[in-house]
């Protein structure tokens, strides 16, 4: 005669729901949350430019959310096809030198444009690899978004010393936006197969979220190539 399975108190089965509940409903609330949030920002700031008699809420008597958000995806697409032909070059090139006129803004112009180019360029592959380097000490390994090779006057330095060196991104848990910038050499670097998406929620999870295939850490560290 088989055993009866132990009895489930009421109050456990309870808690055991909720949490289950909690599972499905919490990630569902926060990204609707983050989503509303993020249109209702990106219509406060543009909706107070747009004139009155092209904007649908001076003839209704609500609000459209995302319209704003709209409006400024449309301008920037324009603004960026324009931005290919001669004519928009002309322009563009005529306010840039106005900007490179002023010594403050100029400054800030540059370094914005820059990370812009950088980040948005097609066939960079800044910040779409990522890898692990032994951090803060022998022994111990972080998480690393590759950024580019040493460039400039740093690069000069390194290539003086005979050095290698990759500027990677180390960012902290489990606000991965702010980190350090730490130049490592190019052979210590431990290349991984996870993309930037999957090692950001492995960051901001604190390890719990891992990608589903991790690969085995070889025993000697993958060299990586040259990055953009």
């Amino acid at each position: 005669m088989t055993e009866k399975a132990p009895r489930v108190p009421v109050a456990m089965r309870l808690r055991n729901n909720f949490l289950a509940g909690l599972i499905i409903c919490a990630p569902i609330a926060i990204t609707i949350w983050l989503t509303w949030t993020f249109i209702h920002w990106s219509d406060s700031w543009v909706r107070p430019y747009i004139p009155a008699r092209w904007n649908p809420e001076s003839y209704i008597n609500f609000a459209i959310p995302g319209f704003g958000l709209l409006t400024a995806v449309i301008i920037i697409t324009i603004v960026g096809f324009l931005g290919k032909n001669l004519i928009g070059q002309s322009i563009v090139r005529f306010g840039e030198s106005i900007v490179q006129r002023m010594p403050l803004v100029r400054t800030i112009y540059r370094s914005v444009k820059q990370i812009f180019e950088t980040v948005l360029k097609e066939q960079s592959n800044s910040f779409k690899k990522v890898g692990l380097i032994e951090y803060p000490g022998p022994g111990l390994w972080a998480l690393v978004f590759i950024a580019t090779d040493a460039k400039g006057e740093i690069g000069s330095k390194f290539n003086a010393m005979g050095e290698d060196m990759v500027a990677v991104f180390l960012p902290p848990t489990p606000v991965p936006t702010a980190g350090f910038l730490v130049f490592v050499p190019r052979e210590k670097i431990v290349m991984l197969d996870m993309n930037p998406e999957d090692a950001a929620k492995f960051l901001i999870s604190g390890g719990l979220v891992a990608p589903e295939h991790l690969p085995v850490v070889r025993p000697k560290p993958k060299a990586i190539s040259k990055v953009d």
